[in-house]
């Protein structure tokens, strides 16, 4: 534990924030799962990929992924929902 008074500040502080974006990233991973279900079952398959995008373009928002990333997994999507339409 450190001793200096802001080091244990940051030591908090960041113990919230891993928590906080550990969520948001597991939120967003649950959400994919969910499309690629739906695009499985054949039901819901809109709602679902929207929901994935939305999810996706708040980890960007929050700066829990990398735009280009967010880019790959939305063209993966995508190409997901085509080929099942």
């Amino acid at each position: 534990m450190p001793n200096i008074k802001s080091a244990k500040k940051r030591v908090l502080v960041s113990k919230v924030n891993n928590a906080m974006n550990r969520a948001a990233k597991t939120e967003m991973k649950t959400m994919i799962k969910k499309f690629e279900a739906a695009v499985v079952a054949n039901e819901g398959v809109d709602a679902a990929y929207k929901t994935a995008i939305k999810t996706i373009d708040q980890g960007v928002a929050k700066g829990i992924l990398h735009k280009n990333t967010a880019a790959r997994k939305k063209s993966q999507l995508t190409k997901k929902l085509n080929a099942a339409q």
